[in-house]
């Protein structure tokens, strides 16, 4: 393993693509900790001190901005328009045939979809950044009622100084869309999940920090020692595919033999990734924005069902919430599978070039018997991604954690997930150079 880790670094190309990703991620860190213009930092950080964390959807954001949404920087969106802009442009493949048809063109087609979904993510960054600066204006970004600091968080709230904010926010998410496009040229794996790698690895020192600092060395340790366990079954899930046997018949093409292979079609056990908890945190995020701008007025009473949405949708350490998120992560789990795998599509490209699973005819009989097998082995992808998601909620239940927790929900999965692709890249291309790679 040590002399694996050598070769890198003794490998000049290696080495040379290794440290410019690492030059673009410091970068990245390095904005995340600057404020953008007219924010009050000392009240920032004071803030932050004080408060308990948030809820919901904007937990999410502020774990995959690493922390710089709460500090109001330049990078304050950090990842999460563009996560929104791909997935909103591979929903709208199934809806619009033009998008369905760039799709399938190959490389051009495809970089048409990308230049879109820059696009989108400009829009959607416009969009966020305006929300984030109202919010951080209001005095309710942090959740902390009653602290003079955390209501005078800008420094200048005209109109100009808002929208220099914003343009500020918006520019940032832009130059991080920059950052990954390079590494992905120039470095090692793909940029923009390095990134989020990134900003969610740099919340762990803090999360378990706290978790020592709050319960003590036992809960510390008790938490670590869950943690291992999890990131090894998380590894073990993501790794496990069922592998369906597929055999190409052999054809004539002019003088040259083509087909007579075997080979397989691999169906992971989590082929949806960590978007279903993407999708379960925004629409449960939903009740808590509603009963939010319909807060009554002072000396008025609370309307009931907003009491209820505060008790029972705000946060998780409640048995109802817990069986809402599980439910519709296995709900979305469903949902995603069935738009990016697409049985019959398969089927009809085995057709088409004289592929076969034994035993099972071509054409309808194949896309048939994919879409059982797809429905059988979704269903513990679906349960795994549950159970996982519900780790952050049961140890803020139990250990009174804040529901960045880190070894749970969609950050374990970003890492573990993440951690793996660039390691097999790595493990390639030190094959590439010598007969030995990184993994044995």
């Amino acid at each position: 393993m040590f002399s694996a880790i050598a070769r890198i670094f003794r490998t000049p190309d290696l080495r040379r693509k290794i440290a410019f990703t690492l030059a673009i991620i410091a970068l990245y860190r390095l904005g995340a900790h600057v404020p953008a213009p007219f924010v009050d930092f000392p009240n920032v950080q004071s803030c932050l001190r004080q408060s308990a964390g948030t809820e919901g959807l904007l937990s999410l954001v502020n774990l995959f901005s690493g922390g710089a949404l709460l500090q109001l920087s330049i990078f304050a969106l950090g990842v999460m328009p563009y996560i929104t802009a791909t997935i909103i442009v591979q929903l709208l493949r199934v809806v619009i045939p033009h998008f369905e048809t760039l799709y399938k063109e190959g490389q051009s087609g495809q970089a048409k979809l990308t230049q879109y979904t820059r696009y989108l993510t400009i829009a959607l960054a416009l969009l966020q950044s305006t929300t984030l600066v109202t919010v951080a204006r209001s005095g309710q970004l942090f959740g902390v009622t009653g602290v003079p600091e955390c209501e005078q968080l800008l420094t200048n709230d005209v109109w100009w100084a808002q929208l220099l904010m914003i343009i500020t926010m918006t520019a940032g998410t832009g130059l991080i869309m920059w950052f990954a496009e390079l590494v992905t040229e120039r470095g090692i794996g793909n940029g923009m999940s390095l990134l989020i790698f990134t900003s969610i690895a740099a919340a762990f020192p803090a999360s378990m920090w706290a978790i020592w600092q709050s319960r003590g060395f036992e809960v510390f340790l008790l938490v670590l020692a869950v943690g291992i366990v999890v990131v090894a079954l998380v590894v073990f899930v993501e790794q496990s595919q069922r592998r369906i046997p597929v055999q190409y018949a052999k054809r004539m093409v002019g003088r040259r033999t083509y087909g007579g292979t075997n080979t397989y079609i691999p169906i992971k056990v989590n082929m949806a990734g960590v978007v279903p908890v993407i999708f379960a945190s925004s629409l449960l995020y939903i009740p808590a924005l509603i009963a939010q701008f319909n807060q009554p007025q002072p000396g008025e009473e609370v309307p009931g069902w907003v009491q209820w949405i505060q008790a029972y949708l705000v946060t998780g350490d409640n048995a109802l919430y817990m069986a809402l998120y599980f439910l519709l992560i296995v709900g979305f789990t469903y949902f995603y599978v069935a738009i990016t795998f697409n049985p019959v599509e398969v089927a009809d490209n085995m057709k088409k070039y004289g592929g076969f699973i034994p035993g099972i005819r071509a054409g309808r009989p194949t896309a048939e018997y994919l879409d059982y097998v797809l429905t059988r082995i979704t269903l513990p992808g679906s349960i795994y991604l549950g159970l996982i998601a519900l780790l952050p909620l049961v140890a803020l239940a139990t250990v009174g954690a804040n529901q960045n927790f880190p070894f749970g929900g969609a950050s374990i999965l970003i890492i573990v997930g993440v951690g793996l692709e660039t390691v097999k890249q790595i493990d390639a291309q030190l094959q590439q150079r010598h007969y030995e790679g990184l993994l044995r």
